[in-house]
């Protein structure tokens, strides 16, 4: 990954599939399974904060939306 470069939702729930289909299969190391959990919380706090920036962008884009048309 390009450290000059954002990751994206796509990229960053994908890693965070990946973490989770290791941690299933149940074969890592204890410390190696804390490790991936880590990254996995990580990494899911982020996905969040993305949805929520998008949430906030369609409210305020649907609410310009809005006004705009009670002018119509």
């Amino acid at each position: 990954m390009n450290a000059s470069k954002k990751p994206t939702f796509e990229s960053q729930l994908e890693a965070l599939e990946e973490i989770v289909n290791h941690l299933e299969q149940g074969d890592l190391p204890l410390n190696d399974s804390l490790t991936q959990f880590e990254k996995g919380i990580k990494l899911t706090k982020d996905c969040q904060k993305m949805l929520s920036q998008a949430e906030q962008k369609v409210s305020l884009l649907s609410e310009d939306d809005n006004q705009l048309k009670d002018f119509e």
